[in-house]
């Protein structure tokens, strides 16, 4: 099979894919809470491997101790661990965002900026990361963001081969139509959670598996 038929059989896959999802999950949306787009960008660096549930237990209570940008800016970096050490990684996590509080207090005037290539340079702040907060703060969509279920499946779904989440955006880019990509993770990672998990199921009954046979 050539190059050019390996991406339009994809094409044909990611239509199917696009067209169930968006069936399933019209309103699919970021499950993580958060009342502007600092906050937005704290949670979404927490929420590196651990779950978004978790994230919104942590931060219901970080967000009212930590109000202002300030408040991050002036933070004790050893207190700001013990209130989000729950969501795991937390040494890294504090430092990472009590850094990009500093800078965009410093360099952006207390605004969260919105271009791929601003955000990429915050510390802890990956394709990823920055993908959802220029789409859900910003209203830029450059990307698809890749977490661990759209990875997963990716690969399951025959979407991409690739396990780098970079090459695994790329691919995606490639075979979706741009309209879809503002939805189309947030579709997947509903998927993953309410049909297809990563632990043991019946995958074989799972509602894209049986389309895709």
């Amino acid at each position: 099979m050539s190059h050019r038929e390996k991406i339009d059989n994809r094409k044909k896959i990611a239509q199917i894919v696009a067209r169930e999802l968006r069936a399933l999950f019209p309103e699919a949306k970021i499950a993580l809470n958060f009342s502007n787009s600092w906050e937005l960008l704290v949670a979404v660096i927490l929420s590196a491997q651990c779950t978004d549930k978790k994230v919104n237990e942590v931060t219901a209570k970080l967000f009212q101790k930590y109000v202002t940008l300030d408040d991050y800016v002036n933070a004790s970096q050893l207190e700001f661990q013990q209130d989000i050490f729950q969501t795991g990684f937390y040494h890294n996590k504090a430092k990472n965002i009590l850094a990009s509080a500093k800078i965009i207090k410093e360099k952006y005037q207390g605004k969260i900026p919105c271009t791929m290539e601003q955000l990429i340079e915050l510390p802890g702040v990956a394709r990823k990361t920055a993908n959802i907060v220029l789409g859900v703060a910003c209203g830029v969509v450059v990307g698809i963001p890749v977490d661990t279920h759209v990875r997963r499946l990716s690969n399951i779904l025959g979407l991409s081969k690739e396990n780098n989440p970079d090459k695994i955006e790329k691919d995606l880019m490639e075979i979706f139509p741009k309209q879809e990509w503002p939805k189309i993770s947030y579709r997947l990672i509903e998927y993953g959670r309410q049909y297809c998990p990563a632990k043991k199921h019946d995958h074989e009954n799972c509602p894209l598996t049986k389309i895709l046979k």
